[in-house]
């Protein structure tokens, strides 16, 4: 069953006949309450009308009047148990029993007895106990005769009011099919009910993050757009200087300087595919990741990059250190500021990587050492910056390595922070993990 209305009219109505049979037995029992009571009243009084009588002489004894439907049966005994008198045949009679109230199992059913004895016989009265459940049963089912037949008249109301009340999610549904495509603002949340408030709220959180992920999406294809211009407009020109080259010396210079052009090509467009990966996307599923066991794969994969420049490259500390994340963007990160680190550095400097564990006060820290140039405390808000890049800064380079940083740790939940080296020149990046409870 899909549908919300009819969903709710088998609840509700489920609901109201499950009161209404509780109620139909509490009646039910009730009323077998009252006829027991009055029913044994009755035999009581017959039986004491009938003790000072020579029943057993009479051919109509003086019995009082009594609706047929009681079906009362008088039997009287002798003291030596011999029955003298049957009011009524029955196949199946309770035999003889203690005096007063008693109620006895017959194959036909149970019976309800009252025994009193005269000087010369005992006088039995007897009922039985199904004319008792029937008369409960018959007044339990004229009690919820108008309930059943009501019963269509409150679907007929509920279905209405159920109607009614889903109103406003009609109206939240057509406004949401009128939309375009591209319009991804707020939905009203004015006339609604408060059930509804939360998913309004869910829904408008969602097209806020749309929004700014297509917003995001904008401004990098501009970016991209820009920033590849130049290196292609370049490796044109190169290959224009390689087919005028007139000599081998001339045609080598120009194919060196072709392969740098592709060489930061291929770097600029892995960088711009590394940092559209990172931007708001499905969560993926998040595991333990040893930070000091990546620190050192890292730097075991960067060490020939370091020795091709003549850098000192290596893991300074390693405690172990373990936080709950992506294993391969938390690669992406580390290997990122270690090559940033590798590549600024010149040739006779040294890197340095460090991973201290958590402790009761705060999470995993992640840190990259290097004494090159570093950067000016006022240009270090801005090198997060897609594209941006130092004037003068040598060698060339995307612009988006300490962004993509960035993105992963914000992802993480953690913060960055850039500092000068420890040999007070250089650059010291810090990535600070939440602690983990």
């Amino acid at each position: 069953m899909s549908s919300l209305r009819a969903r709710l009219l088998a609840w509700l109505l489920g609901g109201v006949v499950l009161v209404g049979a509780a109620g139909g037995w509490t009646v039910y029992r009730n009323a077998l309450s009252e006829a027991d009571a009055f029913f044994d009243y009755h035999l009581r009084q017959t039986a004491l009308i009938l003790r000072d009588q020579p029943v057993e002489y009479l051919l109509a004894p003086q019995l009082p009047p009594a609706d047929a439907a009681y079906d009362f049966v008088v039997q009287v005994w002798s003291l030596d148990g011999v029955r003298v008198y049957l009011s009524r045949p029955h196949a199946v009679l309770p035999q003889i029993t203690t005096l007063g109230f008693a109620t006895v199992a017959t194959s036909e059913g149970r019976w309800r007895v009252f025994g009193v004895q005269a000087l010369t016989k005992v006088i039995q009265v007897a009922q039985p106990m199904s004319v008792r459940q029937q008369r409960a049963a018959e007044l339990a089912l004229q009690t919820l005769k108008p309930f059943a037949l009501l019963l269509p008249v409150l679907a007929l109301l509920i279905w209405l009011a159920v109607g009614h009340a889903l109103e406003p999610l009609q109206r939240l549904t057509a406004q949401v099919m009128a939309r375009r495509v591209n319009a991804l603002e707020s939905l009203p949340d004015t006339r609604l009910p408060d059930e509804v408030q939360p998913l309004i709220g869910a829904l408008n959180d969602l097209l806020a993050r749309l929004r700014a992920a297509l917003e995001r999406e904008r401004a990098f294809m501009a970016d991209a757009a820009h920033e590849l211009r130049t290196p292609l407009t370049a490796l044109h020109l190169q290959t224009a200087m390689l087919a005028r080259a007139s000599g081998d010396a001339e045609r080598a210079a120009a194919m060196e300087t072709l392969s740098a052009g592709v060489q930061r090509a291929i770097r600029l467009v892995e960088q711009m595919l590394a940092l559209a990966r990172q931007e708001p996307r499905a969560e993926a599923q998040r595991v333990a990741v040893r930070l000091d066991d990546l620190a050192r794969e890292i730097v075991a994969e960067l060490v020939p990059l370091a020795d091709a420049g003549r850098i000192d490259v290596g893991v300074s500390a390693a405690q172990p250190a373990s936080v709950h994340g992506e294993p391969d963007a938390l690669r992406t990160l580390l290997r990122n500021l270690v090559d940033n680190a590798v590549r600024y550095t010149p040739a006779g400097g040294r890197v340095d990587v460090a991973v201290e564990e958590a402790n009761d006060t705060r999470g995993a820290r992640l840190t990259v050492s290097d004494d090159g140039a570093g950067i000016p405390p006022a240009e270090r808000e801005r090198v997060f910056d897609r594209f941006y890049r130092r004037a003068g800064t040598a060698p060339a380079g995307s612009g988006l390595g300490l962004s993509i940083v960035k993105t992963i740790a914000e992802s993480h939940g953690a913060s960055i922070s850039l500092a000068e080296g420890p040999s007070g020149k250089g650059l010291t990046v810090t990535v600070s993990f939440p602690r983990e409870d």
